[in-house]
């Protein structure tokens, strides 16, 4: 009889041990797998996040090209094209509407009740929340790939320029153009998901996070060097993530520091431009990142009460 109770209490303890959910990696992988295969089949998420990048490039280099060239004379040099200077901007502004969408995923989840089901499961909240954000990583590393082969294709087609002529770091410029585009995506994926948890709500997701997201872009050195801009915008501009986004990929682009928010000397070239930024974006992340796990943790005691 005791036998039968210890093999009882024994099954009761193993049963315990797996309800308490998987590892904090496969819970990962599981979320990663579940978003990417969520968003590929989602049409609207790929034209907002990558198609219109694209048109957007040609017709600002069509258009501000135009004129911008006496300002990038004096800002930089009589050598630097405007394809070139806007490059960063245009990889800023394709993972800014990848990340700005990330929330709209999470409301969908919301209204079809799975994310409630996901709440009362065992997966761990950060897993959970790290899953959804690599998803997103792979989209955005795409979507960077691909502005960066079409910004070349621009240049060449208007000035026969060679790749040396477009980007002046090599391959350690172009890894750090991945790794500063997949930091700074990461501030605006939080962001997005914080909005998404605070309003559950899919147009109020989307009103809020367009309202505030694409207006940031002008209120930065993203399209003109920020000394020819109000001084206004110089001063928000010291506060803005896309800032710091767009200088950090301009000075892999351009092999020099041109950064003009932060005065910072305590390094040699590009990296007083690439430190400071990347320590920004680090913040920001930091700072949004916690508040969004914290929000999910929050929404998980109130589906358990």
């Amino acid at each position: 009889m005791s036998g039968l109770t210890d093999e009882s209490t024994n099954l009761d303890t193993d049963s315990a041990r797996r309800a308490s959910g998987n590892s904090s990696p496969t819970d990962a992988w599981i979320s990663f797998k579940r978003w990417l295969l969520k968003t590929s089949r989602n049409p609207y998420v790929t034209f907002t996040s990558l198609v219109q990048p694209i048109i957007f490039f040609v017709l600002m280099a069509e258009v501000l090209g135009a004129i911008a060239g006496g300002t990038l004379a004096q800002s930089l040099s009589s050598d630097v094209s405007y394809v070139t200077y806007l490059t960063p901007a245009i990889i800023i502004q394709s993972a800014l509407a990848a990340a700005a969408v990330s929330g709209i995923g999470l409301v969908d989840d919301m209204e079809t009740g799975m994310f409630d089901k996901t709440l009362i499961s065992p997966m761990n909240r950060g897993a959970m929340f790290f899953g959804k954000v690599l998803s997103e990583i792979v989209r955005i590393t795409a979507q960077t790939g691909i502005i960066l082969v079409l910004g070349y294709l621009l240049l060449y087609l208007k000035s026969g320029a060679s790749p040396s002529q477009y980007h002046q770091t090599g391959l350690f410029g172009i890894l750090g153009i991945f790794a500063v585009t997949i930091i700074f995506g990461g501030v605006f994926m939080a962001y997005s998901n914080i909005v998404a948890l605070v309003t559950r709500d899919r147009e109020a997701t989307v009103m809020i996070a367009n309202l505030l997201t694409f207006p940031m872009l002008f209120i930065s050195s993203a399209f003109l060097p920020l000394e020819v801009l109000p001084g206004w915008i110089q001063t928000v501009a010291v506060v803005n993530p896309i800032t710091y986004g767009v200088d950090g990929i301009r000075a892999l682009m351009l092999g020099q520091d041109v950064m003009t928010v932060l005065d910072v000397t305590a390094f040699a070239g590009l990296w007083n431009t690439l430190i400071p930024a990347i320590v920004v974006l680090l913040v920001f992340n930091i700072l949004l990142d916690s508040t969004a796990v914290g929000l999910l943790k929050r929404a998980s005691k109130s589906e358990v009460q």
